[in-house]
C-alpha cells in the first residue's frame, strides 16, 4: 500500500508540474486560471518537497556548484556560531559519476562528467551576519581518461542569516579548462526562509529525540547574466531561481537524508516567472566521523516549458569538513 501511494505521489507531482508550467498550445487555459504564476510556482516548489521526503527513489537535482549540501554541524550549534566567529573553515569533496548518461562535462554541453572536485572556504566577517565564502569546482570528462579537468567553476559571495531568514549575493562563472568554448557567468541575490523541527515544533523532541528535519526555501535574481543559461540545452538566459531544500536527520546527525531543488525562469519569455528549467537532487550521507561523511545521490536537470535535453547521473561523494574559529587566532597572540 505505501509503495503505490509513493508511486501515485510520483505520478501526480509530474503531472501536476507539467500542467502549470506547459505554455504550447496552453496559453488561453492558463490565463483562464485565477491562481497566479508566482503561486504555481510556489505550489510546485511546496509539492515537490513532499514527494522528496516522501520517497527516496525519485530522481531530484542540484546546481553544479554544490553549495546546498547538509549541514555537517549539530542542530544545537546554531547558539555557539552566534557567540564565536570562524576563522576559517569549510570543506573538500570529491565525487566518482557512477552512472552518467547525460551530465555534460563542460559549459558547452560536451562531454561527460567522470570526476568532481571542490573546494568550499568561508570566513565569518561579523558572526553569522556577515560571511564571505568562495566555491571551487572542478569536473574531468570521463570520455577523456577522467583525470584530466575539463570544467571550472568558480563562486564567490557574501551571505548571512538573521533569525530564521538568510540571504546571499553572489558571483559565478563557468568555464571550460582544456579547450577554449562557452562561459557562463552571472550575478545574483538570494533570499531564504528556515524552518527546524526541533525549534519550531514543541513536541518534536519528544516523539523524535534522535531524528531533526530542517528546510529552507526562497527566491532570487540574477540581476547581471552574461551568458547564464534558462534551460539544461543551453537556451534562454535565466532570470529568477526559485530554491527549496530539505535535511532530513535519520539518528543523531549521523545518517541525513537530503534533497534540493532549484527552478530558473527565462528573461526572453513572453512570461518571466513561469519556470523553464527545475534542476533537483535527493542523497543519502553517512556520517562515520563528525568531520566527514560519504554520500550517494542522484541529480536531475530538466526543462519544464518545453521537451528538450536531460541531464541526470548518480554519484559516489566523499566530504570532510574543518573549522578554525577566530579564539585560536587571539589565543596565539596575533591580533
Amino acid at each position: 500500500m505505501t509503495f503505490l501511494i509513493v508511486r501515485h505521489t510520483q505520478f501526480y507531482l509530474i503531472v501536476y508540474s507539467i500542467l502549470l508550467v506547459t505554455r504550447s498550445g496552453r496559453v488561453k487555459r492558463l490565463e483562464q486560471r485565477q491562481i497566479t504564476t508566482l503561486a504555481r510556482a510556489v505550489g510546485l516548489l511546496v509539492l515537490s518537497i513532499i514527494g522528496l521526503l516522501a520517497s527516496p527513489s525519485l530522481s531530484l537535482a542540484l546546481e553544479k556548484y554544490g553549495r546546498p549540501l547538509p549541514s555537517m554541524e549539530q542542530s544545537d550549534s546554531a547558539a555557539a556560531r552566534e557567540a564565536e566567529e570562524t576563522l576559517f573553515g569549510g570543506y573538500f569533496l570529491t565525487a566518482a559519476f557512477v552512472s552518467n548518461p547525460t551530465f555534460a562535462a563542460r559549459p558547452d554541453n560536451t562531454g561527460l562528467v567522470g570526476l568532481r572536485h571542490m573546494l568550499h572556504l568561508e570566513t565569518d566577517l561579523y558572526k553569522q551576519y556577515l560571511t564571505f565564502y568562495t566555491d571551487q569546482n572542478f569536473f574531468s570528462d570521463r570520455t577523456k581518461g577522467w583525470i584530466e579537468l575539463s570544467e571550472w567553476d568558480g563562486t564567490f559571495a557574501l551571505t548571512g542569516l538573521v533569525d530564521r531568514f538568510g540571504w546571499r549575493i553572489q558571483y559565478e562563472r563557468d568555464a571550460p579548462l582544456d579547450k577554449s568554448g562557452t562561459k557562463q557567468g552571472y550575478a545574483d541575490t538570494l533570499l531564504t526562509s528556515r524552518f527546524q523541527a526541533t525549534e519550531d515544533l514543541s513536541w518534536w523532541k519528544g516523539i523524535f529525540p534522535n531524528q531533526n528535519l530542517t528546510a529552507y526555501a526562497g527566491a532570487g535574481w540574477l540581476f547581471h547574466n552574461s551568458n547564464y543559461f534558462a534551460r539544461p540545452d543551453n537556451t534562454g538566459k535565466a532570470l529568477f531561481r526559485y530554491v527549496a531544500h530539505a535535511d532530513l536527520d535519520l539518528y543523531k546527525n549521523r545518517v541525513v537524508l537530503y534533497g534540493d531543488m532549484n527552478l530558473f525562469t527565462d528573461r526572453e519569455a513572453g512570461n518571466k516567472l513561469n519556470p523553464t528549467e527545475l534542476d533537483w537532487i535527493i542523497g543519502l550521507a553517512l556520517r562515520f566521523r563528525e568531520d566527514m561523511e560519504i554520500s550517494v545521490y542522484r541529480e536531475q536537470d530538466q526543462p519544464l516549458d518545453k521537451p528538450g535535453l536531460v541531464q541526470k547521473y548518480m554519484a559516489v561523494q566523499l566530504r570532510y569538513s574543518f573549522d578554525v574559529p577566530k579564539r585560536f587566532w587571539k589565543q596565539g597572540g596575533i591580533r
